[in-house]
């Protein structure tokens, strides 16, 4: 069955090796090329995530680097992989072609410069996520603890991306700047997010937001990493154990695919059927659900929803929801 995963950071890994990992094959990359069609992956996204460590004058550097090797070692190298410029390619996709859709996970790159994102459109972003979980000059992400909404920058890119018909991503906001941008939007989306209800990260929506999102027929795709799946606060002897820096969260032994289905589960209980998918955030995450550790292995997931939903159900989850949303852009 034909998957469409909204969010992979296979670009980052592939920067930080300095285009020494092979897309077509590197066992490092969870989304190589091999990978990819074993999983039936119809649409990847690649997100461009630049470290928010990074001196503020590297930043848009590595964002173009991330590009430079989206096109040198993904686009160019494989013909059988497609640049989405324009939503109705998604349905026009072949049998065997990987359509690959680029998408800023944070805008911490263009700093203050709005010409910069400009160009990135031209150069094929299709997606813009205003932070990552921190604050930047746009909003205020999901860790930070002031919780400001956006700025006039913030208001000036979701403007842009209405502009341009480009998605505007929530799923590192908070909930100020979810609400916000839920007002201003005309193409929200949740590339890669889950429901707090089940699982109390910052990271997943409440599900006053994600009937929000259902109630302005916008994507919610569900995440994979353990900590958005499944977790409980680790003991004291734990968080020594782990060392400094590990998260005060861990999930509680093995995550399975059956405790992502609760999630979908969920959100259909809250009117998702029609707007859930799927947004992996592989090559981005440091574990992965039993049976579900590259996405070679996505489709245990779709044989698992087979066993719960009907096969026309699991379709729109796996590929049909999304495509439908894209494909009314521009027609409003």
């Amino acid at each position: 069955m034909r998957i469409i995963d909204l969010h992979g950071d296979a670009l980052a890994k592939i920067e930080a090796s300095r285009g020494g990992l092979s897309f077509a094959d590197a066992p490092e990359l969870a989304t190589n090329r091999q990978r990819l069609k074993e999983g039936e992956i119809a649409v990847q996204g690649f997100a461009v995530f630049v470290d928010p460590a990074l001196p503020g004058s590297m930043r848009f550097q590595s964002c173009l680097d991330q590009i430079h090797y989206f096109y040198a070692e993904i686009l160019d190298k494989h013909d059988d992989m497609t640049l989405i410029t324009d939503w109705p390619q998604i349905a026009q996709l072949a049998d065997g072609q990987t359509g690959a859709l680029l998408t800023l996970e944070g805008v911490d790159p263009i700093e203050n410069d709005l010409k910069r994102l400009h160009l990135l459109y031209r150069l094929g972003v299709r997606s813009v996520g205003l932070t990552w979980n921190y604050a930047n000059q746009a909003a205020d992400g999901v860790l930070e603890p002031r919780g400001g909404g956006l700025t006039t920058l913030g208001r000036d890119i979701v403007a842009l991306n209405n502009r341009y018909r480009m998605l505007t991503d929530v799923s590192h906001l908070n909930e100020r700047g979810f609400w916000e941008v839920l007002e201003l939007a005309d193409y929200p989306v949740a590339s890669h997010s889950n429901a707090r209800a089940l699982c109390d990260h910052p990271r997943n929506l409440t599900d006053e937001q994600a009937q929000a999102m259902f109630g302005r027929g916008a994507p919610v795709h569900v995440v994979y990493y353990p900590e958005f799946v499944r977790l409980q606060k680790r003991s004291a002897a734990e968080k020594i154990s782990a060392g400094p820096g590990a998260s005060v969260l861990a999930a509680p032994g093995p995550v399975t695919i059956a405790d992502v289905i609760r999630h979908i589960d969920h959100l259909c209980a809250l009117g998702g059927e029609r707007h859930i998918g799927f947004g992996s955030d592989f090559d981005g995450i440091d574990a992965t659900p039993e049976r579900l550790e590259h996405a070679g292995q996505t489709q245990n997931l779709i044989n698992e929803l087979l066993k719960h939903y009907g096969e026309e159900q699991v379709r729109g989850f796996a590929y049909g929801n999304f495509a439908r949303y894209v494909s009314k852009i521009g027609k409003d």
